[in-house]
């Protein structure tokens, strides 16, 4: 943009260049980003949440797995305090009361608060391989799709609505009850026993990322066929055809980069769902196996008691209830600041 600016002498032109930088769509979505303050309090949570599992191990006041049972159901004095039903045995009542422990013990005498900073490497490892997978295989069963089309496309597309039929937790819960009988053993050598001595090894986790992962990426491949679809017969992709630029290349360099914003998105507010997945089957007991921690676990385990000692549940259910929220309040605050329509305001 140009301003001409006139001199007083009236035989001269003095031409003044005023240059305007331009912002970029990345640019003016990491502002309205920024200044959403709900975005921002999620992404600090998640960060809180990141750094609490990764240094677990010096957080946690004691081991998860540690028991102590004459200790079993006790209390600080500020959870009996913060909870009228539980009465200290000091008052006639039956909870014991005992500092030792900053939101109580267990059933089985373990430490509340250590169990669940160890529960949030499960959370947050659901929540980061799930959208791996889901962004993986998802985004590369789209580009393909909606690049080649043809029968290519119907090919793949049919392939991804037969297994969009399946409920995603009846075919987690199916892989868990295929692979743990409750009853009798696993033949040694078969495929089913190896996978069981797998998943025994990874504490319970390895069909609960397979089940996600099978599951998770159908709707981004969806998603990713429509935006490629939108965006392959533009000028950009035409020039670098035209040019003789390889087919993988102006899928990765040309048209991935321009569909990003909204995959992203939509995989961000994917997330929770991931994470009550995992609360769901750890809450029925197809979760991790026992004693690693999970937050759907100890769900479980306290509702048995929940009017006796409502802290063994709420503590975990109030700590569910601010990951899950967190990762909400990021993907609201990214889809508002992606969408082009909210460009400028």
């Amino acid at each position: 943009m140009t301003a001409i600016q006139k001199s007083n002498t009236p035989s001269a032109e003095v031409v003044k260049l005023d240059q305007v930088e331009g912002e970029s769509l990345w640019r003016s979505s990491i502002k309205r980003l920024l200044s959403n303050r709900l975005a921002l309090l999620g992404l600090a949570i998640i960060f809180i949440f990141l750094l609490v599992a990764i240094f677990a191990d010096v957080i946690a006041p004691k081991s998860f797995r540690q028991q102590v049972l004459v200790d079993n159901n006790a209390a600080p004095q500020w959870v009996i305090d913060l909870f009228p039903t539980m009465i200290a045995r000091d008052d006639g009542g039956y909870v014991k009361i005992s500092d030792d422990y900053i939101l109580g013990a267990d059933s089985l005498g373990r430490d509340l608060f250590s169990r669940l900073v160890y529960g949030a490497r499960i959370s947050l490892l659901v929540a980061f391989i799930g959208p791996l997978v889901a962004l993986i295989v998802g985004v590369s069963v789209g580009l393909i799709a909606g690049y080649f089309g043809g029968t290519i496309d119907n090919t793949i597309m049919r392939i991804t609505d037969i297994m969009y039929a399946f409920p995603t937790l009846l075919l987690i819960i199916l892989l868990m009850s295929f692979f743990r009988p409750s009853s009798g053993q696993l033949e040694q050598g078969t495929i089913a026993y190896q996978l069981n001595q797998l998943d025994a090894s990874t504490g319970g986790m390895l069909f609960i990322f397979v089940g996600i992962g099978l599951t998770s990426w159908m709707q981004m491949a969806r998603l990713t066929r429509g935006q490629v679809l939108s965006v392959r017969e533009n000028e950009y992709v035409m020039a670098a055809r035209s040019i003789g630029t390889p087919t993988y290349s102006i899928m990765a360099r040309h048209i991935l980069p321009n569909i990003l914003g909204p995959i992203i998105v939509a995989e961000t507010l994917m997330i929770p769902r991931y994470i009550s997945y995992e609360a769901f089957l750890s809450f029925i007991g197809l979760g991790v196996n026992p004693p690693t921690p999970s937050w759907g676990a100890m769900i479980s385990e306290g509702s048995t008691v929940i009017r006796d000692y409502p802290n063994q549940a709420l503590f975990p259910a109030l700590t569910l209830f601010f990951i899950m929220f967190a990762f909400n309040f990021l993907g609201d605050g990214l889809r508002d600041a992606f969408d082009p329509r909210m460009r400028g305001s």
